[in-house]
């Protein structure tokens, strides 16, 4: 009797736990889950274990979470569990070459762009403050480049006006899933997938998000500062000083108005929003959030500023 496809998990952050259930549900032995070790989180700063780390638990799968994969002890403790094959999701950590030649199918990872643009640690905020109206997941035989490996299945999305980062994660999320799924179900029924080389030309990189980036410059134009506001929602969230105060903006359209005010300035108040002139066009913000307090919407802080009302 044939054993069953040997596979080790490794993800850490909640964009990673729909792959690891399409893992469960496939059919192959999940043998151990990799995940970052337990970090500090919320306001007391107590050590929390990952999204990643709670759904292996909660499946009984063995957990391990090594600091580094460089450590030879750390590899030897991978290859007692002798996996055919190493499914990598948004795990953060490097894979040396040596762990990447472990399974006997190698690694796999799936990476949250159409490859080759994108590659790197924030596609899906890069994507979205590039003004890209599509994206994708890529499900990709792990090579020793940054995101360099061939590509065995893609799952194409577009983007929406609305999206926002959150939103888009998690529907990416779910893409993954289906590839890393569709993928499985491939190989268990003994037939190889084609690896496919990314393309020379179209490369691009996701440098890793910066909260000073989140910053707004009243003079770029409404369209880039609304991509921001959408793209840095959840995370670090875009803020700017409005009426002398400095705020967090979580909901904004650009509006394509000529004005000649100063950019950064108030130029019209609504019942429901704020206009905000800028370099290009005026940025119109439905929710925000003051400093200590709450996501709110606009009527509410106009209620709390009347005087920023402009007649």
């Amino acid at each position: 009797m044939t054993r069953p496809l040997r596979l080790v998990f490794a993800g850490t952050p909640e964009f990673a736990v729909p792959s690891l259930h399409a893992c469960l549900a496939s059919g192959a032995q999940v043998v151990a889950a990799y995940t970052q070790p337990d970090r500090p989180a919320g306001r007391g700063r107590k050590l929390a274990a990952s999204p990643v780390k709670q759904a292996a638990v909660a499946a009984g799968i063995a957990v391990e979470q090594p600091e580094t994969l460089r450590d030879e002890s750390v590899r030897a403790r991978l290859r007692e569990y002798a996996p055919d094959l190493l499914v990598v999701v948004a795990y953060g950590l490097i894979l040396p070459k040596a762990v990447l030649a472990l399974p006997r199918l190698g690694c796999w990872n799936v990476h949250a762009s159409l490859l080759p643009r994108w590659r790197g640690a924030a596609p899906i905020q890069r994507a979205i403050l590039a003004g890209d109206g599509e994206t994708g997941v890529d499900l990709m035989q792990m090579e020793a480049g940054l995101d360099t490996g061939p590509v065995l299945l893609e799952k194409r999305t577009p983007i929406a006006a609305d999206d926002t980062g959150g939103r888009l994660h998690d529907r990416l999320a779910e893409l993954g899933a289906q590839a890393l799924a569709e993928g499985l179900a491939q190989v268990l029924g003994g037939d190889m997938l084609v690896a496919t080389p990314q393309a020379a030309d179209g490369v691009t990189y996701a440098h890793k998000l910066d909260k000073a980036e989140a910053r707004l410059d009243w003079n770029e134009a409404a369209a880039a500062l609304a991509r921001k506001v959408r793209a840095f929602d959840p995370w670090p969230v875009a803020e700017a000083e409005i009426h002398g105060e400095r705020l967090r903006i979580w909901s904004a359209t650009p509006i394509a108005q000529v004005t000649d005010a100063v950019p950064g300035s108030l130029v019209a108040t609504h019942r429901d929003a704020i206009d905000v002139a800028t370099g290009d066009g005026v940025l119109r913000i439905h929710e925000l959030q003051r400093e200590g307090g709450r996501r709110v919407a606009v009527r509410d802080w106009l209620n709390a500023r009347r005087e920023a009302a402009v007649r």
